[in-house]
């Protein structure tokens, strides 16, 4: 079992392996949104910070679908270290400021991004009940916007005062700092390894077509995660270039985007615990996704800086804040004896939305605008959401 429980000695804690695997999350996040946050400083143009989010979704896709059997072998710990030092190589490259360098990076990091979710649930999983797990994994799920907000609001005044190389020095420090902790904690939590079981990816798809409402959630998936990896990677060169904002408004703004998310990841769960609706509490968080990067594309830079500051916040509040309910839905619909497997081949749509996102948005802002690709993002969320409005309606397994 990995990281399970020795029969002779005590349970491990909690606490600190939800703090360990949430302060790794928060490390991706952070390493995943520094070029997109100190782009204006840098001179990275959008094209090249959508090479660097495909770059490291490509790579993250094959590293979480591969990842099992690495985490059953070496520990979901011994993995988050791994993970950790990734960071540290991705960091150094970009450092180096060319557009190779920085493709370089990309790849480097989908090392990290790509296990460190399984990595983390392998974990969590055997150290609480199964009435703590949402919970719990809603507050790991938070992880990526304290990496947000932190960068958002340290980085670009670190851009401006001591250049973007020590942006991503401090980023690859903390990625150090965190191996340590990791390694440390990681004797506690060792267990005897078991192999993970065999799972090609037609049988993953084959979940998914199994129920239309799974299949509805998929598809529902691929704009929802594209306007978040969009809102988390662009939207501080939206605001110095669209919408009228300084370097630091536009990455306060994205602060706010980013404690939204924060609040929603923990706030739309409470909400559709306490209604047992997440799939109505979805279709609610598409709408107003759909509603708040369509203004912001379309007009945001009439809005003041006031009305810019609360549309950024109440974005990352649906766009940042849907996942924790997108997993439960899964978990209630799947077959529960399929449960891992069934989220996983969901996920892999999910992990399409993130790809396909940098290079639609890198085409939209090169033949029209920036603005025009986040109404367009706009769009496919209000088709996404409709999908899920549709596939609701089948109460049956087919």
């Amino acid at each position: 079992m990995v990281d399970g429980n020795n029969a002779v000695r005590p349970a491990p804690a909690l606490p600190p392996a939800l703090g360990a695997m949430t302060s790794l999350q928060a490390l991706v996040a952070l390493a995943l949104f520094a070029p997109g946050v100190v782009a204006p400083r840098a001179q990275i143009e959008v094209w090249q910070l959508s090479m660097f989010s495909c770059a490291v979704f490509a790579v993250g896709i094959p590293a979480s679908f591969w990842g099992g059997g690495f985490i059953a072998r070496l520990g979901s710990l011994r993995i988050a270290s791994l993970c950790a030092a990734a960071i540290v190589l991705s960091m150094a490259l970009a450092s180096l400021g060319s557009t190779a360098a920085l493709l370089a990076a990309g790849l480097c990091l989908g090392l990290a991004f790509g296990p460190e979710t399984p990595a983390s649930a392998a974990l969590l999983a055997r150290l609480v009940t199964v009435e703590q797990r949402a919970f719990v994994f809603s507050v790991r799920q938070t992880g990526n916007q304290i990496g947000a907000v932190c960068g958002s609001l340290v980085l670009p005044a670190m851009a401006i005062s001591l250049g973007p190389a020590w942006c991503y020095a401090a980023v690859g420090t903390c990625a150090l700092l965190a191996i340590l902790m990791f390694e440390r904690l990681r004797p506690a939590y060792a267990g005897k390894a078991t192999p993970p079981p065999e799972l090609s990816l037609r049988a993953r798809l084959g979940l998914v077509t199994a129920d239309r409402r799974i299949a509805m959630l998929a598809l529902a998936s691929m704009p929802f995660s594209a306007m978040q990896v969009s809102l988390n990677t662009v939207f501080v060169t939206l605001g110095t270039r669209e919408l009228g904002l300084s370097h630091i408004e536009a990455g306060m703004a994205l602060a706010c985007a980013q404690t939204g998310g924060l609040v929603g990841r923990l706030g739309w769960g409470y909400v559709a615990m306490r209604l047992n609706a997440s799939r109505v509490v979805l279709i609610v968080i598409g709408l107003g996704m759909a509603f708040c990067a369509a203004l912001l594309g379309l007009d945001g830079a009439s809005l003041g800086r006031t009305g810019q500051f609360a549309m950024a916040a109440l974005l990352g509040l649906t766009a940042s804040g849907w996942n924790g309910v997108f997993i439960a839905e899964i978990a209630h619909l799947a077959p529960q004896d399929r449960i891992g497997e069934t989220t996983g081949a969901v996920l892999t749509a999910s992990y399409a939305g993130l790809l396909a996102a940098p290079a639609l948005i890198s085409m939209l802002d090169a033949t029209v605008s920036l603005g025009a690709a986040f109404v367009t993002l706009a769009c496919l969320v209000l088709c996404g959401t409709l999908a899920l409005i549709w596939g609701g309606h089948d109460k049956t397994s087919q």
